[in-house]
């Protein structure tokens, strides 16, 4: 008996609705974008998101790492002078960290220099990155082919290189790489290795700021070239000369970076601190900062539930919008069936039947319009990472929530004009024409 009663509200249900086609399209166009708008915003969150905290889960949870910056600018001296400045990290600190502080399992110094790579009739941007042979143990490089860098090509200076799979691209094409020569400012080195592709986050010497976007910046390098600290030290002048107005200014630092890993996540904190007091009896002013890809992480956590709470209201605007929509249309619908719900009351229907009619037109459109977002939402985010490049994740609950929203939208909205039908007077309601 409930299973044909059931059946037979549907039924009128959807009658009454393709009575009015296009009026049920356009209202139910409303549940449709907000649905569609709820999981495409959340889906483009969800992959920024993402993006950003793979990337900065490269650098290494226990990893600390200690970049120069430019300290505040001093005072100089006026007419045509030459000043040299000098700052940032120097190799004394590198030694001084590995010595000194026992719980510090690696210590990395990296220089880096922006410079133009060619081969034969080709050439691009790269960067160089001098340093150590066991860098490996601070950065997720992969190894593809040949070799990393060794003590023995440290301790002779040798004239060698890694480079990753963008020079390969950019520079070899469809040549083996291996054993072939790269120019870099006069001076060539022969490729001993191939590795894997770090990510954007090498190629940003800028990174460090506690702004996580930063992590998604993309510098003008095409690729890295990794060569030995002490090559790199010897082949390239550590002055950098800048000109202003009529004086010439040289700027003097020794390394960019440089990376320390502990043992455990738990001393990651602390070691901060030990680097921090360790540093600042050493340099007089503050050239340096530490960054911690650990808080970075876990900031970037709290972004996203922020990130995905502020999308998800908006998009849960338009629902809103949508369920007005409905709720406009179903009075509509209550006014112009007047008699009928007189003549369905005079013949014995109940207030509750006639709620549960209006209810059932309400949802058949709400879950009509879900599906739809939700086949729309789902396409929309594909659509958005093929032509524009952005990674997008649709998670299940976006699925779920959107569908739930629009569920509860329809109810909420359906519920006045259900009310208000059951309630009018079976009796002028015969009258009304």
């Amino acid at each position: 008996m409930l299973l044909f009663r059931l059946k037979r509200t549907l039924k009128l249900g959807v009658k009454s609705l393709w009575m009015h086609r296009l009026r049920s399209t356009l209202t139910t166009l409303g549940i449709v974008f907000g649905v569609c708008s709820v999981i495409a915003m959340l889906a483009i969150g969800e992959g920024a998101s993402q993006e950003a905290q793979e990337a900065i889960a490269k650098l290494g949870s226990t990893n600390l790492i200690i970049e120069t910056i430019r300290p505040p600018d001093e005072q100089a001296d006026s007419g045509n002078v030459e000043t040299v400045r000098n700052y940032g990290l120097t190799y004394a600190d590198a030694e001084s960290i590995r010595n000194t502080i026992a719980s510090v399992e690696v210590a990395v110094p990296i220089r880096e220099i922006e410079q133009e790579g060619r081969y034969r009739n080709r050439k691009t941007a790269v960067k160089v990155i001098g340093t150590v042979p066991w860098y490996t143990e601070i950065s997720p490089v992969q190894l593809l082919r040949g070799r990393f860098l060794s003590s023995t090509d440290m301790h002779y200076q040798q004239d060698v290189c890694v480079i990753d799979e963008n020079i390969v691209r950019e520079l070899f094409t469809f040549d083996e790489p291996i054993g072939e020569d790269v120019r870099i400012q006069g001076n060539y080195y022969k490729v001993v290795g191939v590795v894997g592709v770090l990510g954007k986050i090498e190629s940003n010497a800028n990174f460090g700021n506690n702004d996580v976007s930063m992590v998604a910046s993309k510098g003008s390098a095409t690729g890295n070239v990794y060569i030995p600290l002490t090559t790199a030290k010897t082949r390239f002048s550590e002055l950098n000369y800048t000109f202003s107005g009529g004086s010439r200014r040289a700027e003097k630092v020794e390394l960019q970076k440089i990376t320390v890993k502990v043992a455990s996540i738990e001393q990651v904190l602390a070691m901060r601190d030990i680097l921090d007091a360790l540093l600042d009896r050493i340099h007089d002013k503050k050239d340096y900062r530490i960054v911690v890809p650990l808080e970075l992480l876990r900031q970037a956590a709290k972004m996203r539930r922020i990130f995905s709470i502020v999308l998800g209201s908006i998009a849960a605007i338009s629902l809103l919008v949508g369920g007005i929509g409905i709720m406009n249309i179903m009075l509509a619908s209550v006014s112009e069936r007047t008699r009928e719900i007189g003549i369905r009351r005079a013949l014995g229907a109940k207030r509750r039947d006639i709620i549960i009619q209006f209810l059932t037109e309400t949802l058949l459109l709400t879950f009509a319009g879900g599906i739809l977002g939700i086949i729309l939402g789902s396409l929309v985010p594909f659509l958005v990472t093929y032509f524009g490049k952005m990674p997008t994740v649709i998670t299940a609950g976006s699925l779920i929530l959107s569908f739930g929203i629009s569920g509860i939208v329809g109810v909420t909205f359906g519920l006045y004009p259900a009310y208000r039908a059951a309630n009018m007077d079976p009796i002028e309601s015969l009258r009304h024409e």
